[in-house]
């Protein structure tokens, strides 16, 4: 018998048999009665028990020890109560239970985490509807689904989460954009952190003796542990991962200053909505709606890359430095716009060039989800499965077991046979299954089994699995009800499990009252009047819709419908939307209209059908994270690259040009060149 399967046989009976004897027992009886230690010689005793009280600790299952007073030659005395094995019952309303049983059906086979996410559920609904029952209606569609992006980085992703989980430092070859050199690294891993679809980790550095956030997409090779040791470091005490993921694009890093940034009242609503978190706003002198807009930034590039990208409704007041910055690329952008252009250098690597680019596979398969739960949660949750069948009475069809743990049959019958030799002492075993070739579960439970007939304490990843999933669709459900069942979650666990290891970032605006506005809608069927402002366009317009359906994508939510006056399927983002009015007025549902059509589209990858393509020159200085999102067409012998970027609308193409403050330029077609250089000439 594998060691691996040793311990989960001794665990699982130490827990049937301390929660059977209920009183404080010695470690020389559980020597004697608990399956597995019976064999062992005094010190293989101490150690082995040593290591699995320890493991049951680090799941979350804490063991009482009563130590004799000193001075008394007594043994230690040990139990577990209850309340440490057993999760407390959570009263959620049909609401919040329609909210998670959503939230799964969105991102099951996908998320990373949905295994472990997956046994969350049926442990903290037990006894109520299956979660796993499809919903009727769902009303959302997810772009962004948090997937680990292919199966090496699965692979990276699973590691980690392992290494965390253990307190182990890890090695790993890193890519660093800024040096543009692969290094090796050594680290000390905190904490993932999933933003903008991308998969970080924040770690101590020994190379840097400090905190530093590696992407794990830029992770190359394997990732290995630096030592053989069970645990190598402790994670500080004073370690904040809420920090880390509440900062904008020009926030990475030490802060340099604080700017001060005039926003026009045509948008002062819209970037207080969106950015206002990163620093502090206040009403402009002039009285309509402006505001100067404060924040404290790191990268001056990048806060003037924002700021040029809201065109002429926005101006840096201060500090002196940052408006020359700001002054400097808008020169930049005027140079390499005019007749001459950016000079051009000899291409070394022709159309279709792919050299140093990233390149993700097609995602990980349903049976290849990058987490997968500890054997040890999947086994008490197929125990209260098996147990819950016996005694009413029924056989399980295999198929549907499977269906549930997400396993192979293979799997299945280890997981089984793991359970039958399950006791808690002498002789007397928690329950007895078999499986028939028939293709049905039989069940025969032992009287004292009601210690796995109930669920168990989430373990650490499904805790994790469970508010990451939650904090990743937001208040968008037409139920609007995990908020609430989220906070019930913490208050039974007794800790927010966001800080024991993963943190999925807030993206987009604070859309909250527009998102249950249009879900409100949604349900009911009822028309929508919203005021929407058009930013490639710089325009308002109002708009009556039917709205079918919430959806996420790289930029934000959006509200995809149809738009009775354009006779077509349309998507808006919310946090452009300044105001929305739900009316009485109904609609019937179109059946021709697929609200979630475009999941797999434009909102996965963020390119929308086009009808034009331009050529952009890229600077070497930016060329390396350009080669992260667009498929280089040629690489030019000083570092530049040139770039294929497709487009339906000029305004589009001068939006994204000039957020690259100066480090793009348009090469052709010429009539988008012009518009670029008119879009700067205002500027300056």
């Amino acid at each position: 018998m594998a060691k691996d399967t040793e311990k989960l046989i001794r665990q699982l009976s130490l827990i049937s048999y301390l929660m059977a004897e209920r009183r404080p027992v010695t470690a020389l009886e559980i020597r004697r009665d608990v399956e597995g230690y019976s064999g062992m010689n005094e010190d293989a005793f101490a150690r082995r028990f040593y290591a699995d009280r320890a493991e049951l600790e680090s799941l979350g299952i804490q063991l009482t020890i009563d130590k004799p007073a000193d001075g008394i030659a007594e043994q230690e005395n040990y139990s577990l109560r209850p309340e440490n094995f057993h999760l407390p019952a959570i009263a959620f309303s049909d609401e919040e239970l329609a909210s998670l049983q959503t939230a799964l059906s969105l991102l099951d086979g996908e998320f990373a985490y949905a295994e472990p996410l997956r046994l969350a559920l049926q442990q903290i609904t037990w006894g109520r509807p299956s979660p796993l029952n499809a919903p009727d209606q769902v009303g959302v569609a997810l772009g962004v689904t948090g997937s680990a992006g292919g199966h090496e980085l699965s692979q990276r992703l699973a590691k980690i989460e392992t290494a965390i989980f253990r307190s182990k430092t890890i090695t790993f070859d890193y890519y660093t954009m800024e040096r543009d050199e692969v290094g090796a690294r050594k680290v000390d891993p905190y904490h993932l952190l999933f933003q903008g679809q991308q998969f970080y980790l924040l770690g101590h550095s020994h190379e840097r003796g400090a905190l530093r956030v590696f992407r794990l997409s830029r992770i190359r090779g394997k990732v290995a542990y630096a030592t053989k040791a069970e645990h190598d470091f402790k994670k500080p005490a004073d370690f904040d991962p809420r920090s880390y993921s509440n900062r904008a694009e020009w926030q990475y890093g030490d802060t340099v200053d604080t700017a001060e940034v005039w926003v026009s009242g045509r948008i002062g609503w819209q970037v207080e909505r969106h950015f206002g978190r990163f620093g502090e706003v206040r009403p402009a002198d002039e009285g309509d709606g402006a505001i100067v807009f404060s924040t404290p930034y790191a990268s001056a590039r990048q806060l003037a890359a924002w700021v040029l990208s809201l065109g002429e409704n926005a101006r840096v007041v201060g500090p002196p430095a940052l408006r020359e910055v700001v002054e400097e690329r808008i020169g930049l952008l005027a140079r390499r716009h005019s007749a001459s252009g950016p000079e051009l250098a000899p291409v070394v690597l022709g159309t279709g060039a792919t050299n140093g680019a990233v390149v993700a596979d097609d995602g990980p398969t349903r049976r290849e989800t990058a987490i997968r739960p500890e054997r040890f949660a999947r086994l008490v949750t197929l125990a209260s499965i098996l147990i819950h069948a016996g005694r009413a009475g029924e056989r399980l069809q295999v198929a549907d077991v499977l269906e549930r743990l997400q396993i192979s049959e293979q799997e299945l019958q280890e997981d089984v046979n793991v359970l039958n030799v399950v006791n808690f002492g002498g002789g007397s075993y928690v329950l007895y299954a078999e499986i028939h070739p028939d293709g049905t579960i039989e069940v025969d439970p032992e009287p004292y089994s009601d210690n796995f007939d109930r669920p168990a304490r989430l373990l650490p990843v499904e805790a994790k699995a469970l508010v990451a999933a939650i904090d990743l669709i937001g208040d968008h459900l037409p139920e609007g009800a995990l908020t609430p069942a989220r906070q019930k979650i913490v208050d039974a666990l007794g800790f927010d499990p966001m800080e024991q290891g993963l943190q999925v970032a807030r993206s987009g605006a604070d859309d909250a009252d527009v998102s249950r506005s249009m879900s409100e809608a949604i349900v009911g069927h009822r028309l929508v009047r919203i005021e929407y402002y058009k930013s490639n366009e710089d325009e308002f317009s109002q708009r009556t819709l039917e709205p079918y359906a919430l959806t996420n994508g790289r930029e934000g939510w959006y509200v995809a419908t149809f738009d009775p006056a354009k006779d077509d399927v349309r998507h808006f983002r919310l946090d452009r939307i300044k105001t929305v009015e739900v009316l009485d007025e109904t609609f019937v549902p179109r059946p021709e209209v697929d609200a979630a059509a475009a999941v797999d589209g434009w909102l996965r990858t963020g390119e929308v059908e086009a009808s034009h393509i331009a050529r952009l020159w890229i600077s070497p200085e930016r060329a390396r994270w350009m080669r992260e999102d667009r498929t280089v067409a040629e690489e030019l012998a000083d570092g530049a690259i040139v770039v294929e970027l497709p487009y339906k609308g000029t305004d589009y193409l001068v939006r994204k040009v000039l957020q690259e403050a100066g480090d793009a330029a348009v090469l052709e077609p010429d009539e988008a060149r012009q518009a670029v250089a008119s879009a700067v000439a205002r500027l300056q």
